[in-house]
């Protein structure tokens, strides 16, 4: 292998100065308690040009610190990099339609709606374009027990608005279509995901419920006073998928820098088409990529794309491709510039009320990109 070529050699060539002031903005952001530390890389012309961290797990000086290499919990990217992922590459293999109803592979979906027979019409695409109707967020956790007990619930809960009417993000969407995909497959989503995109990729960090020996190498994501009563490390932050075991379409994922630039590596070479990507072709990621209705909706079959103050900050062309995570999490993809920018923290430690991490996004993405 040409050392010139690895990210530890891009890193020896200085890259602090470079980014000084994405480095800047981040330290300030720790002084500030928007987050106790984080991990961060830049992905472009298929090389990793910066992979580092800053900070600690958490605000006490005894804590460990964050590596480039640092697993964090990444939340709602498990809706791109598993959920979406999986139904990029059935449909790629003419398994899945996106006209495809729920009802069809969820039966108990047509059962109790709301509004007349619209539930009949909710399609996978309008689970992965957040236009289905279904609302934003539900606390099953509050009520349900069991698994099958929450499922039943996300399965009966009563559309808002007509499918494709309205966009709301929604989780509940995102559950449903995660057993969507079982159902399709015949196979649970964690194995599948394993076995069909994250070994090919290579991604070696990323996993559905890391093993107990590894959760202390995890930083925390809160202290949880009102529902678990335990520090939640290495064990998914969202409640809905806990009570799922660790697995659902909507959160549940934990991952690194270095895995989500591999991933991020695969949907820019299948973009460009230039023949290096493994799984991906350029008609299955412009069809992805693409916004959907109604008018004015920022999101794609699955990804979000830049809108007016996105967290993206001013830089990425409209031709760009991202996601975030609850717990401070993001990634970021420009098709048209061949760029990739991941940063993961754990902003909700040690609660989750703090939102400075809304400005630290857009600041730090548009340093990333002024550098470049």
């Amino acid at each position: 292998m040409n050392s010139k070529n690895t990210p530890s050699a891009a890193l020896s060539a200085g890259p602090r100065g470079r980014f000084a002031t994405a480095y800047r903005v981040l330290e300030e952001a720790i002084t500030s308690h928007a987050f106790p530390g984080c991990a961060f890389g830049v992905l472009a012309g298929n090389e990793v040009i910066l992979a580092d961290a800053r900070g600690r797990f958490t605000y006490d000086e005894t804590s460990a610190a964050v590596a480039p290499q640092t697993v964090y919990d990444v939340a709602s990217i498990t809706k791109v990099a598993a959920t979406t992922a999986a139904a990029m590459l059935l449909h790629q293999q003419g398994l899945l339609s996106l006209e495809t109803t729920l009802g069809e592979l969820l039966h108990g979906f047509v059962e109790g709606r709301a509004v007349g027979n619209a539930a009949r019409r909710v399609t996978l695409r309008h689970l992965l374009a957040h236009n289905s109707g279904l609302p934003g967020y539900v606390e099953f956790f509050r009520t349900a027990a069991m698994p099958e007990a929450l499922l039943r619930a996300c399965l009966e809960l009563p559309l808002k608005e007509e499918p494709g009417a309205q966009s709301e993000y929604s989780d509940p969407g995102f559950i449903l279509l995660g057993k969507a995909l079982e159902a399709l497959t015949g196979e649970a989503l964690a194995p599948w995901m394993r076995r069909e995109v994250f070994q090919p990729l290579g991604l070696t960090a990323t996993s559905f419920c890391p093993p107990a020996e590894a959760r202390s190498l995890i930083p925390p994501t809160e202290e949880d006073t009102t529902f678990r009563h335990r520090v939640i490390q290495g064990e998914v932050q969202d409640e809905n998928a806990w009570l799922l075991g660790g697995v659902a379409g909507h959160a549940g994922l934990f991952s690194n820098v270095p895995d989500l630039l591999r991933f991020a590596r695969e949907i820019l070479a299948a973009a460009s088409g230039a023949g290096e990507a493994r799984l991906f072709d350029a008609t299955t990621v412009e069809l992805f990529a693409q916004r959907q209705s109604p008018p004015g909706s920022s999101r794609a079959l699955g990804w979000d794309t830049p809108s007016e103050n996105s967290s993206s900050g001013k830089h990425f062309s409209p031709h760009s491709i991202g996601h975030l995570g609850f717990s401070g999490c993001s990634l970021w993809i420009d098709l048209e510039a061949g760029i990739a920018v991941a940063l993961l923290t754990n902003r909700t430690w040690p609660g989750r009320q703090s939102q400075l991490i809304r400005q630290v996004r857009p600041a730090f993405h548009d340093a990333v990109r002024e550098a470049l």
